[in-house]
């Protein structure tokens, strides 16, 4: 049985960026953080799991494809997320492996038989981070000019996503009788060619791969542009996202949920997933002071200043006089980069009239989270979130060792306690644990239902023979 038919539990995900992520480009100064984990794969078997062994729902593993001398220290030097998720599904049993792949720079084929074959060995465990690539340097390392523009970005996933499902489907859950005695090894009427043309995609079909226990991979997506919306809307089940604020959670999460539901979907079946860091102290203030120590030590303004212009197409600030207003026109570099990003970056600036100095230390400052606090404070926190219909989870980054096992030891506890969160997997499959259903083979359906409409036909046709 799912988590969710015995009541709503809150999901939990790790997103494992080694030596620093965005935001942390001196976190692997930390004594406590192994300084080359994002090219150790025994760094990240170590962290699934303990993620495993927590209960944790899921571990994630974030990728792209372009990198300057400014990217995190994660970006800069990282195993490759297939690689990693194929060495977390043979050393672990039950936790969720979450990878990205770009639906702008491979073609769904790869994309459709590099996840089925990862859901394979992994019994079931598979999910896929559906992204449109924000760094527009990527074109330059797949043989084009330039990125797409952000229409022909989400027209391309949105038809990506639909044939990679579809070509999941291309053998029935019983084509392989494997039958030794009548020598039937494949039931040709269960295999299914595709045949698509479409305005990005030619795919013929069929996948040279079967189903795995939990029928299709779990589709994640994350975008908080309009596009982005639309595309989550539509084909994403767990929803990668940011929240600042309870109240703009609560927004969020109304606005992708009533989207899907428009869309004739069960909005229950899109879960809300905002990554966040947990400071966990003795005190509240303890853990405060460990946030800004922690916030300050992972930055330093001229990190950020080298850092800020990823939204901006990786154009470089660092040309312009920190002390004179924010830079006008600077909004063409991200037409085909981080858009709503940088939209949401410079009108804060002119709201203010600020230089571009005091943008960037606005950008960089320590600024005080939600999830702050005693082992208590935060537990009283997340519930309130997940209470209040912001969040059906969280995805937490694992930064500093010590605070993530200070997660673990202190706040799960007071969770399960209050019920919030399991004792123990309930499924094999991510699926299962995450409360969603299996995906039934779409020609087996299809199948069933010409079958049962025959039937209906034929007792209709009986019953008139009779009533004659």
């Amino acid at each position: 049985m799912s988590e969710q038919s015995n009541g709503r539990q809150i999901i939990f995900g790790a997103i494992l960026t080694g030596a620093g992520g965005p935001g942390h480009a001196n976190a692997w100064r930390d004594p406590q953080v192994q300084a080359d984990s994002s090219i150790d794969v025994g760094w990240y078997i170590e962290q699934a799991r303990l993620a495993e062994q927590a209960k944790l729902d899921l571990v994630f593993i974030v990728d792209s494809q372009f990198i300057t001398p400014d990217s995190p220290p994660h970006y800069l030097n990282r195993l490759e997320p297939f690689t990693v998720l194929s060495a977390l599904a043979v050393t672990t049993t039950h936790i969720g492996l979450v990878g990205t792949v770009t639906t702008s720079y491979n073609d769904p084929f790869n994309t459709a038989r590099r996840f089925a074959s990862l859901d394979l060995i992994s019994g079931g465990r598979a999910g896929w981070n559906v992204v449109t690539s924000g760094d527009a340097g990527t074109a330059s390392n797949f043989s084009l000019d330039e990125h797409f523009d952000y229409d022909t970005r989400y027209g391309r996933a949105l038809e990506h996503v639909e044939v990679v499902k579809a070509l999941w489907d291309s053998y029935e859950d019983d084509a392989f009788p494997r039958d030794r005695e009548s020598g039937v090894f494949l039931d040709p009427s269960k295999l299914h060619a595709l045949h698509h043309r479409g305005e990005h995609f030619q795919v013929a079909g069929p996948l040279n791969i079967s189903r795995s226990p939990q029928g299709q991979p779990v589709i994640f997506q994350a975008g908080d542009s309009e596009q982005g919306r639309d595309l989550g809307a539509r084909i994403g089940e767990g929803i990668f996202t940011f929240a600042p604020t309870l109240e703009a959670g609560k927004a969020f999460a109304a606005d992708l949920k009533a989207r899907a539901a428009a869309l004739g979907r069960e909005p229950s079946g899109v879960l809300i997933l905002p990554g966040t860091t947990i400071f966990v102290g003795d005190t509240d203030d303890q853990a405060r002071e460990i946030e800004r120590a922690t916030q300050l030590a992972d930055g330093g303004f001229e990190k950020a200043l080298g850092e800020f212009g990823r939204s901006f197409g990786w154009h470089d600030f660092r040309q312009y006089d920190l002390d004179a207003p924010f830079p006008a026109g600077v909004l063409r570099f991200a037409e085909r980069s981080f858009r709503t990003q940088a939209e949401k970056i410079v009108a804060f600036a002119e709201a203010d009239g600020l230089t571009l100095r005091q943008v960037v230390e606005a950008v960089a400052s320590p600024k005080p989270g939600p999830f702050t606090g005693t082992a208590e404070t935060v537990a009283d926190a997340l519930q309130q979130w997940f209470e209040a219909g912001a969040v059906d989870g969280f995805n937490l980054h694992v930064g500093r060792p010590d605070q993530f096992r200070r997660f673990v030891n202190e706040v799960l506890p007071i969770l399960r306690a209050r019920g919030l969160f399991r004792e123990e997997y309930s499924g094999t499959t991510l699926r299962e644990n995450l409360g969603l259903p299996f995906v039934e083979n779409r020609h087996t359906v299809a199948r069933r239902r010409a079958e049962e409409s025959e039937r209906a036909e034929l007792d209709a046709e009986h019953g008139l023979v009779a009533n004659a």
